[in-house]
């Protein structure tokens, strides 16, 4: 590695010691889609509660059914729908039709599917006139045990899981009403930079759109936050230190209501962090002023990662603040390396990233944590072309899938190879050249 440089996974682990999972709430089952489970959940009821039917069919009594699997004719005596009762029972020589998920009536211990008897199918509408039916010993008896899905007590989803929507679905069958979450995260977003307009403003003359703030703002979005952006803020301190205020809050507008960004639980800046005459977010880091007393816990470092080697964090009133580099695709990485495990940490995820040796070789040596990539895939893929790495620092590069193999998406600054490419490739400090062939680490994108 680089003299010097603080290494991608100390920063990580500065970043996320930065951060502490939120308070619990309990949010109604519908609407927990995708927060944090807070504890272990487990089934309040057996799933199905009740002995029933796999198949629309006629419920028997297996002892009526010849061994050798020769026809029987069976008098019908009714019928039991889902959702209603399991009827008044069927006794020798008696079948019941009855449909999928309702209940077997006493003295059935199997079905018969419809489509094995004499009856053939049937018919929504018409009415079940058969007074018998002709049918055969089937091999299974096609009879859901009540708990054969999930027994009552039964764990459903761990504390510091996602709740899906499968796991919504498994909750709901068993009876769960409301869930113990973590609080999601607000994450402010403020891009810096004189020269940036926001999307749709006119430019002038020297100046670009800005791209980082509406970037970030998706990809914390897409890390399970809620987001406010604000921004672009032009390279002076006092509007910077204004946009901070405004992320923490409480702010209130004209009619006394909170203002944007009240209440963010993790600030993410892009911008200003270099060595620049104009790096506005270097300059509040660094000021000693009573303006500047906002800022607390203030680590500047240059980070053995290419791009993105410029970075800071710190807190803001209390508020912690990471500030990333301006440049889009080192912004990107960053986000993806420092901001999402704090957005991680914040939501109370657990657990380890995925990582799919899909092509073996030596890609195992990990260039960062696996704990740092909770919920993402990491595939070991090989190089479908060779390119060149920075000595001693991580490359992070937007690489595309190629016939399984990956290649660069195009230059490795370029917003136009990020939005084409579907992974990262990490490249580790000690590797100057990638060859053709060369197995390589990807952190999915897509």
């Amino acid at each position: 590695m680089e003299s010097g440089l603080r290494s991608v996974t100390e920063h990580v682990e500065r970043v996320v010691a930065l951060v502490a999972p939120l308070p619990v709430v309990r949010l109604d089952l519908v609407d927990a889609d995708g927060a944090t489970l807070a504890e272990d959940l487990h089934a309040h009821v057996s799933v199905p509660p009740f002995v029933s039917a796999a198949m629309d069919g006629y419920a028997v009594r297996l002892a009526d059914l010849p061994p050798d699997g020769a026809p029987v004719t069976l008098l019908v005596t009714g019928d039991v729908a889902a959702g209603a009762g399991n009827g008044t029972g069927i006794g020798p020589g008696q079948a019941v039709r009855i449909m999928t998920g309702a209940p077997l009536p006493p003295g059935a211990d199997a079905v018969i599917p419809v489509e094995h008897t004499s009856t053939g199918r049937f018919v929504a509408g018409t009415p079940r006139a058969e007074s018998s039916v002709t049918l055969a010993r089937r091999p299974r008896a096609h009879v859901r045990a009540a708990g054969e899905d999930v027994a009552r007590g039964e764990l459903l989803a761990r504390a510091g899981t996602a709740v899906t929507a499968a796991a919504v679905g498994a909750l709901a069958a068993s009876g769960t009403v409301r869930v113990p979450v973590r609080r999601r995260p607000l994450v402010a977003v403020i891009s810096t930079g004189a020269e940036l307009v926001p999307v749709g403003g006119t430019l002038g003359p020297g100046q670009i759109t800005d791209s980082n703030g509406p970037m970030l703002a998706a990809a914390a979005r897409a890390a399970g936050a809620d987001v406010v952006r604000l921004g672009p803020v032009p390279d002076d301190p006092g509007a910077l230190r204004a946009a901070l205020d405004a992320a923490v809050g409480p702010t209130e507008d004209a009619a006394g209501r909170p203002g944007p960004g009240a209440g963010a639980d993790l600030i993410v800046t892009a911008g200003g962090v270099s060595a620049g005459a104009a790096d506005v977010v270097r300059e509040v880091l660094a000021a000693s002023s009573p303006e500047a007393a906002g800022v607390t816990d203030a680590d500047v470092a240059t980070v053995a990662m290419s791009p993105g080697k410029p970075q800071a964090l710190a807190r803001w009133r209390g508020v912690p603040w990471l500030a990333l580099p301006g440049n889009p695709v080192g912004a990107y990485a960053s986000f993806e390396l420092f901001a999402r495990p704090a957005i991680d940490r914040l939501r109370g995820l657990r657990g380890a990233g995925k990582h799919l040796l899909s092509q073996g070789g030596n890609a195992e040596r990990a260039v960062l944590p696996q704990r740092y990539l909770l919920g993402r895939v990491y595939l070991s893929l090989h190089a479908a072309t060779a390119w060149s790495s920075p000595a001693g620092r991580l490359q992070a590069l937007p690489v595309r899938l190629v016939d399984g193999a990956v290649e660069p998406a195009g230059s490795h600054h370029s917003l136009s190879a990020l939005a084409a490419a579907d992974g990262l490739a990490l490249v580790p400090p000690d590797v100057e050249k990638v060859r053709a062939g060369d197995v390589v680490q990807v952190l999915m994108l897509r």
